[in-house]
């Protein structure tokens, strides 16, 4: 008699492992469950996707304004005291808070696919809160102190969406299968229909989404305009210290339209180049003259001016992050930067570059108080620089200006109806890029006004803008801008593209809806023969067990395997897998049982007219019957590594 031991074992889970332990910390076999996961960590769960939701957002927004760092920089300047580039800070951290939120929401997407119950670990939960907290925090600062940058946000979607609607086709079909497991696994009507309501719906929103996408660069390639001009704010700041001479000069040897320049009235009535209202950030001032760092900049003569140094501040902060890739000669020129007066950027540029001027208003105290804009004008006419290269934006004494130089270009700073700006003689509009949409360009493109928007540094921006059809743009990143050859990307407009969207997006969205249908189809599949695929299972876990070659019952050994249930994907290859192994075993058997019976058949003998029957096999002994062999009783025996026989 024969008596076989079943034999159970484990097979090593690593995946499984490292899934629930970097988790909740369960390493070991006996802390995982494949129980329903508990209300509170379900609750985690849904703070987990929101918290991914805002990381995501927040870095999305944060990316998209890299173009606005140098305001964001200069609003904390005037805020704190002391300039530090804060952006590139925040932006590594916020990459590093939703990797670490994304690998989370990993985690526990792979728990619901694999059937494990999800048990988050305590510290994970203390930074997820904390990383939620500081979303918040940082969304409602720059909501209350930057308002006007979340306009970014919709500016950029008009050149993101096309493809963030591909990637978000491509996550709903990725997380199609959890969707189709969890379908196959709820056991009320109610959450089926709720489940497939729920994908579907987002399905059927992805698949119109393409209908809501407007954006200028959606338009027939013949229809593109000129590329915007090019004006150098302060002169190529990303190059050289902002408003001295090699800055200018820089901007001039890109070939660029103009020129941009904040005019200051020093103490003794020379009009000189400068931004700020004090002289901390962008000179020595602090190390030469400590007692005057702290005036404001038009308060001070021109032969102390004379004396600061202006370009040691940019080797040292390095405002832009490119400091470090000038060329040693250049860093020695910038190093040795002084302030520049206008009359130098005059003799500069005559000629060669057309003028942005901005005039900053000196203090009430000034002796040139009233007559700053007078002092100006005589030295704008007294150098010969052409008139007609001159974009005169301040709003004082403006009719005093057009009588004394009518040749100006007279630009205005606020945004207002075309035909009022039409009275008041204006020629042209110098805004903020968040604040003029097509429509508003194309009437005053009407009007015969010109439009220039600045400050322009990214190229997804400026090829959005260049498709918009924006005349000129105040960059500081001209250098890079003017090697732009055409915008980043064109698509086709009109019935063209309503037939590219709706066909090509839409058979994305088709194939993932065909992919949870085969997903949920798969283990419902039928053999040739007519039987299920499915493994014979027991009530507690998946046992799997060989079905006789012949139709009997199983006597053999069965192997349990160390999972008990699963739900979608490991379902899939579970049943795939069995089914593979299954085929193998019933051919090979089929096999040595055709060969087994060919060495086993009679041979007939014909004697004489009479036929006798021998076999061509052992001779049987002449004690006790002979025992069958094990693999004819119990073929699943011979696959057995372990057995018992008692005699």
């Amino acid at each position: 008699m024969v008596r076989h031991q079943p034999l159970q074992y484990y097979e090593p889970q690593l995946c499984l492992s490292c899934l629930t332990g970097i988790y909740g910390c369960r390493w070991k076999r006996y802390q995982r469950s494949h129980d329903d996961t508990t209300p509170w960590e379900r609750l985690w769960f849904l703070l987990l996707t929101l918290t991914f939701g805002l990381t995501l957002t927040w870095l999305y927004f944060w990316w998209e304004v890299h173009n606005d760092y140098d305001e964001f920089n200069w609003y904390l300047y005037n805020r704190l005291g002391y300039w530090s580039d804060w952006s590139v800070p925040i932006l590594m951290a916020t990459a590093a808070a939703f990797t670490y939120v994304a690998g989370l929401q990993v985690l526990a997407l792979c728990h619901i696919a694999v059937g494990q119950q999800m048990n988050l670990h305590w510290l994970h939960k203390i930074g997820l809160v904390a990383i939620l907290v500081a979303t918040v925090v940082a969304m409602s600062a720059v909501a209350q102190l930057w308002e006007d940058e979340w306009e970014v946000l919709l500016i950029s979607l008009q050149g993101t969406a096309p493809f963030l609607h591909v990637g978000a086709l491509a996550a709903v079909t990725a997380l199609s299968w959890i969707v189709a497991g969890q379908f196959a696994r709820a056991e009320r009507s109610s959450s089926q229909v709720a489940i497939l309501s729920t994908f579907l719906a987002v399905v059927f929103a992805l698949y119109l989404a393409p209908l809501t996408i407007s954006s200028p660069c959606i338009m027939e390639k013949k229809d593109l305009g000129p590329k915007p001009a090019l004006i150098g704010h302060r002169g190529a700041p990303m190059l050289a210290p902002e408003h001295t001479l090699m800055s200018f000069r820089k901007a001039l040897e890109q070939k660029l339209y103009g020129l941009q320049a904040d005019v200051t009235i020093s103490l003794d009535g020379v009009p000189f180049l400068m931004h700020d209202a004090t002289l901390r950030r962008t000179t020595n001032v602090e190390e030469l003259f400590p007692e005057l760092a702290r005036r404001p900049a038009s308060m001070l003569n021109w032969t102390i001016l004379q004396r600061l140094n202006a370009g040691q501040w940019f080797l040292k902060t390095d405002p832009f992050w490119t400091a470090s890739s000038l060329s040693p000669s250049d860093q020695r020129e910038a190093q040795n930067q002084s302030i520049c007066s206008l009359t130098e950027l005059l003799e500069l540029a005559k000629g060669n570059a057309t003028l942005l001027l901005n005039l900053r208003d000196p203090p009430r105290e000034h002796p040139y108080r009233g007559s700053f804009v007078n002092v100006t004008l005589e030295a704008l006419l007294r150098s010969g620089f052409p008139q007609h290269q001159v974009l005169w934006l301040p709003n004082r004494q403006r009719p005093l200006v057009r009588k004394v130089a009518p040749g100006f270009q007279q630009t205005s700073g606020s945004k207002e109806a075309a035909a009022t700006l039409r009275k008041g003689h204006i020629q042209g509009l110098n805004l903020r890029y968040t604040q003029v949409s097509r429509q508003e360009l194309r009437d005053y493109a009407s009007w015969n006004l010109s439009v220039n928007l600045y400050t322009v540094n990214a190229p997804w921006l400026f090829s959005l803008l260049w498709c918009a059809g924006v005349p000129s743009v105040t960059s500081d990143n001209s250098h890079t801008l003017s090697q732009v050859p055409v915008p980043l990307w064109i698509m086709v407009s009109g019935a063209a593209w309503s037939r590219l969207r709706l066909l090509g997006w839409g058979k994305a969205s088709c194939l993932g809806c065909s992919l949870v249908r085969s997903q949920e189809c798969l283990g419902g599949q039928l053999e040739a023969g007519g039987e299920r695929s499915w493994p014979l299972v027991s009530a507690r876990g998946w046992e799997e067990r060989e079905p006789e070659p012949h139709g009997g019952s199983i006597k053999g050994p069965r192997k349990v395997s160390s999972y008990r249930r699963s739900s979608g994907l490991e379902d899939s290859c579970i049943l795939f897998k069995s089914k593979v192994r299954r085929w193998e075993k019933r051919a090979q058997k089929e096999q040595e049982t055709l060969k087994s019976a060919q060495r086993e058949q009679p041979v007939q003998v014909f004697v004489g007219g009479l036929s006798t029957c021998r076999q061509d096999r052992a001779p049987v002994p002449a004690k006790g019957p002979r025992e069958p062999s094990p693999s004819l009783l119990c073929p699943a025996a011979t696959s057995l590594g372990s057995q018992k026989v008692d005699d």
